[in-house]
């Protein structure tokens, strides 16, 4: 009797305490948000859009909304035969409402069109948007995935990618959203290629509809079909998480890259929450002489979020890393670009949702002239970044210690 009392007893004060942190965290996002009404972000600096031969095709970098926006919305305008397009969060907006008329037209004069969208972002977006006329093919990825089998992991991953592709010519990648919001006060990273990639984020496209086309109302239509082969490009690769699948190749592709390094790695995420083997590839890294630096917004748009992920700046800075942070704005990006001729860019931040539960998409290229792109564009970053050195780090008060420390238990849920 003793010992179930124990238990139920140490059950409740577990249970208090996760309720507790909730609560915590729930506040702290409720008084960011109060802070934060009617405050306008401040210009940042931005690269125009660069354009180097990469294999057989070219990247095009972009790190200004409206500059990306133009060019998608240009190529949807041409498209003759088929779009594929897919994000995560579709504002019903001014730019929103731009995407969606000129994917309307493009598939009243016969273009094969398909979209996909995440149910969960696009919760509070208005009904009245999410209705699309039938010339459109729409896949809504279901808030509630994993239907009865609530015990399957697999099925929970939400649908992060943010991609287009058009007849087989071009494709854009990276971590736009569309929304007017970002168009011009976000800083983000977002590519365009031309080549033998494009038919593999045509394939990634596809995969990935035919694997939830069943959610669809019109269950009659046909599988999204590729139709022909593409060439091998060496210095391109497509990397896919698949949960459903349980395949996570990003973490690994990043992983690989960092424990190859000798020179340099230059890394921006919007949210930083790794594992612990990820902070032991960089700080292990810092240690042996390579330049490690995490480019971080100062302030992001999920402050629950900065407080657990200043847990593991200790760590870095200790072993010779450097953080950087983004002001001003909020920076979104998900590069990494490392010693001269490796690079990323994609749709997945450095956190568990991103590198081992949600559907996510990254380019990995093997490029000098990329990777100078990269190293010119993170270089525009810093300079408008405050860095956090060891000594401000460690002379923090005290309550700061005490909420990173409390809140850190919420790691796994983000």
């Amino acid at each position: 009797m003793t010992v179930a009392r124990t238990l139920t007893a140490v059950r409740r004060t577990l249970m208090a305490l996760v309720g507790l942190q909730l609560t915590v965290a729930v506040a702290l996002s409720l008084v960011d948000s109060y802070r934060r009404r009617g405050k306008r972000p401040k210009p940042f600096p931005v690269t125009g859009p660069g354009t180097v031969p990469v294999g057989d095709g070219e990247i095009t970098t972009y790190t200004f909304g409206r500059d990306l926006y133009d060019d998608m919305l240009a190529a949807i305008d041409g498209a003759k035969k088929q779009i594929l397009f897919e994000t995560y969060i579709w504002k019903g907006d001014e730019i929103g409402w731009k995407f969606k008329t000129a994917l309307a037209a493009a598939a009243d004069r016969g273009v094969d069109v398909h979209c996909i969208y995440d149910g969960f972002a696009n919760m509070v977006v208005s009904p009245a948007f999410k209705r699309f006329p039938p010339s459109l093919k729409v896949l809504r990825y279901p808030v509630w995935t994993a239907g009865l089998r609530v015990w399957d992991l697999r099925r929970y991953g939400r649908n992060h990618r943010k991609m287009l592709v058009v007849d087989e010519e071009v494709a854009f990648l990276g971590g736009y959203n569309i929304g007017s919001a970002y168009a011009t006060e976000w800083r983000d990273t977002h590519v365009r290629i031309t080549g033998p990639g494009v038919w593999d984020m045509k394939r990634a496209f596809a995969d990935f509809w035919n694997l939830n086309r069943h959610h669809r109302l019109r269950r009659n239509d046909r599988p999204l079909l590729i139709e022909t082969a593409s060439d091998w490009d060496p210095h391109i690769r497509v990397h896919k998480n698949i949960p459903r699948q349980w395949n996570f190749p990003i973490r690994s592709m990043y992983l690989e890259a960092i424990n190859r390094a000798t020179r340099n790695i230059w890394l921006t995420t919007a949210y930083f929450l790794p594992d612990q083997d990820f902070v032991d590839a960089l700080a292990e890294a810092a240690r042996r002489g390579v330049d490690v630096r995490v480019l971080l917004p100062l302030k992001s748009n999920h402050i629950v979020a900065d407080w657990i992920s200043r847990g593991y700046y200790g760590q870095l800075l200790t072993s010779g890393a450097r953080i950087l942070r983004f002001k001003d704005a909020m920076v979104h990006a998900k590069t990494a670009t490392i010693d001269g001729s490796w690079s990323t860019v994609g749709t997945a931040n450095i956190d568990r949702l991103s590198l081992q539960g949600n559907y996510e998409i990254n380019l990995e290229v093997i490029d000098p002239a990329f990777a100078a792109v990269m190293e010119e564009v993170f270089a525009n970053d810093e300079s408008n970044c405050l860095e956090l050195t060891l000594s401000e780090w460690e002379a923090r008060d005290l309550n700061r210690k005490f909420t990173e420390s409390f809140l850190a238990p919420l790691r796994p849920l983000l």
